[in-house]
């Protein structure tokens, strides 16, 4: 194989990661955001078999394979079950607007590769701008996060978060296995938390919408003055 196929393709993938991102930041409805996620996770998944054969690391099979059982089948799965169990309404609340959510993701993007082809001068160039793209899924999850106010697109944000943290690592001559393996049960584990957090939150207030929350716990607080 060559070198240029190696590296179109890789850049393919890492490209397509970020456009899904965005995507993820464009969704207004939640069940077509955890259905973007299942896609990104799917992708994350052939970028990160792609490098473990361009690389000659079997072991990255195996993140490949985690990506796409628990990210792209279970946790979306799972996710879909909680929200129409709890009956959340299906639209995302938006802390600010889709047009300057988007424009904020696109400067993120533009910061993403300045600061890391700078500071990645002597690395490979496949490493250099796959680890770019990587820092521009990280910031565009944080920007999920900051900009999302329902409980449920959060989780969605911090695990697209962390698809970046892996594609980074992948793209960066993968990472040990040992490690792999902890993050993906750490994801798992933090995903059981998560929904039992929910469950408690619609159990005890009948929402999940954070903003509702903040102004239940103003009006308990000035009923206790």
């Amino acid at each position: 194989m060559t070198g240029r196929l190696a590296f179109d393709v890789s850049h393919l993938l890492a490209g397509g990661l970020v456009l899904i991102s965005f995507m993820l930041l464009y969704q207004n409805r939640l069940y077509a955001l955890l259905n973007v996620f299942a896609l990104q996770a799917v992708v994350l998944a052939l970028s990160v078999a792609w490098q473990a054969f361009v690389q000659g690391a079997p072991h990255l099979y195996i993140t490949a394979a985690i990506a796409l059982f628990f990210k792209a089948i279970i946790i979306p799965v799972s996710l879909h079950r909680i929200i129409a169990r709890l009956g959340i309404h299906r639209e995302v609340d938006t802390v600010v607007g889709i047009g300057p959510t988007m424009l904020a993701g696109i400067a993120l993007v533009a910061l993403s590769m300045v600061v890391m082809l700078r500071v990645t001068s002597e690395a490979d160039s496949l490493a250099r701008e796959d680890l770019a793209f990587a820092l521009s899924v990280v910031l565009l999850g944080l920007l999920m996060m900051v900009t999302r106010g329902n409980a449920v697109s959060q989780v969605i944000g911090f695990m697209s978060l962390e698809n970046g943290l892996v594609l980074a690592a992948t793209g960066a001559k993968g990472m040990p296995l040992v490690v792999e393996i902890s993050v993906a049960f750490s994801v798992l584990i933090a995903f059981i938390v998560i929904g039992i957090f929910l469950f408690r939150i619609r159990e005890r207030f009948d929402t999940v919408d954070l903003e509702a929350l903040d102004r239940l716990r103003g009006d308990q607080y000035r009923g206790g003055q």
